[in-house]
């Protein structure tokens, strides 16, 4: 009967205390943890929606009956388990407690054996319908992020998990990317989707105050601190307490206010500026950097225990040049939503303007990429332009004419193709010929006759492997 141990636990719920210490003998012996109250209120008050075992009680209590009890846990939970005992036995007692929602019903005297077969297939049952609840949640959670962050290429769908997945710990975060590639979306999710998603999210951009003001907004100060501090300021730190605080640009904090910072981490306390103590925090810091932090540490610009400190777990935002075809769906999600918006019809996309999307590098990535969308759907109704000008303000592609029209279209999209991957790769051929999936014949032949050449690419000084 000995089972292996199991963190599931086992409310048992009888007010005799002999048969209490009897059942727990056994249901441990079957290896599970067990949790022994006398009342139904008891009861209540150890269950929770999440409870991930099961319930074993007694029929027979002092006040409330074990059937009450039935039926204020199907209220809380009608999906956890009940497994009832009497003395009496009789039928139609069995027959109110499994209409009631009862897992099983046992009579006494009862082998121990059976209550522990009963007691592991009702945990188990309870098991099945807490994961079936959590792949629900999880695929619930996933629906409203790909809304967040749209793109069905592999590195999307990674970063998506990895968010869902991080946004459960506490652990700091450090985000890296491009300036435009939606970092500061990335920190909101990761505080909508955890624990703390009812706690406040506090964003703020390093880069974007005076050096003189960051220390005061970071940490706050109190009254009389400093000529001009004429009242008690709550810093952005203590703002986000119980929440999650975003930095944004963290290589532009000040050094001199880096080791400020490396504490408020190490000891969850923030020192105000004027201020005689520390005060506690509990926050989740998330920050973000458009450079490479590490970098930063090798220039002195970031101190290299303070980046120990942000990048327990560290998440990159490929830049949009590098997500394929999602560029499209990205620009087609946002005309139907900016028209949506503005009142307007929405504006068809030709084939020069998929084309454009996909062949343009897209210097400021999504952020770039919905300001196109909005002029291309303001333009639409009084001045329509292919997008390629509303965006560089030249003409790129040429405008195909007459019966060769799909063809030159399909040569200038082959062109753009191959020039913007080896101005991507700097004129290595070798990884050109990885990205396009082409042999090196067949490339050779395209660049001869689209008047392409590696040294076009600006990149002479670069060894072809």
């Amino acid at each position: 009967m000995t089972g292996q141990p199991d963190n599931r636990k086992v409310l048992i719920v009888d007010d005799d205390p002999s048969m209490r210490a009897a059942l727990r003998q056994w249901i441990r012996l079957a290896g599970f943890a067990t949790v022994e109250v006398a009342t139904a209120d008891d009861a209540m008050s150890r269950l929770a929606p999440d409870f991930d075992g099961c319930v074993v009680s007694d029929v027979k209590l002092e006040g409330e009956d074990g059937l009450s009890l039935l039926r204020r846990i199907g209220e809380l939970d009608g999906d956890l388990p009940v497994v009832l005992i009497t003395g009496h036995g009789d039928v139609p007692m069995a027959v109110e407690a499994m209409r009631a929602g009862a897992y099983d019903f046992i009579e006494k005297p009862f082998d121990p054996d059976h209550i522990a077969e009963v007691v592991r297939r009702a945990a188990d049952k309870r098991a099945l319908v807490i994961e079936n609840r959590a792949l629900r949640k999880q695929l619930s959670d996933g629906a409203g992020l790909e809304s967040r962050l749209i793109g069905n290429s592999p590195a999307m769908h990674t970063l998506r998990q990895q968010i869902l997945h991080f946004a459960k710990t506490d652990a700091a975060v450090l985000v890296t990317g491009e300036t435009g590639t939606g970092k500061e979306v990335i920190a909101q999710a990761l505080h909508d989707f955890s624990n703390r998603k009812d706690g406040p999210f506090v964003a703020i951009n390093a880069a974007a105050l005076p050096e003189a003001m960051v220390e005061a907004e970071l940490f706050g100060h109190e009254a009389g601190a400093f000529t001009g501090a004429d009242r008690q300021h709550i810093g952005r730190i203590e703002t986000a307490h119980k929440g999650v605080l975003f930095l944004d640009e963290i290589v532009s904090m000040p050094l001199a206010l880096q080791p400020k910072l490396l504490r408020v981490l190490q000891e969850r306390k923030v020192d105000r500026i004027g201020g005689a103590r520390a005060v506690e925090v509990d926050i989740r810091l998330v920050s973000a950097s458009n450079l490479d932090p590490r970098e930063a540490v090798s220039t002195g610009r970031l101190r290299e225990d303070l980046l120990f400190r942000l990048n327990a777990i560290e998440l990159h935002v490929p830049p949009l040049r590098e997500r394929g075809r999602d560029c499209l769906l990205l620009f087609d999600t946002f005309v139907n939503r900016l028209a949506a918006q503005y009142g307007l019809n929405t504006p068809d996309i030709s084939a020069r303007d998929e084309a454009f999307l996909q062949t343009y590098p897209w210097p400021g990535n999504v952020r770039e990429l919905r300001n196109a969308a909005e002029r291309f759907v303001l333009n639409a109704g009084v001045s329509p332009q292919p997008l390629e000008i509303l965006v560089t303000g030249q003409k790129g592609l040429a405008a195909p004419k007459g019966a060769d029209g799909l063809k030159a279209l399909v040569d200038d999209y082959e062109r753009s193709l191959i020039e913007s991957a080896l101005r991507r790769h700097k004129g290595r051929v070798a990884d050109v010929l990885r990205e396009l999936n082409l042999p090196r014949r067949t490339l050779n032949e395209k660049m001869a006759r689209h008047g392409l050449s590696r040294d076009q690419s600006g990149a002479a000084d670069f060894p072809e492997s």
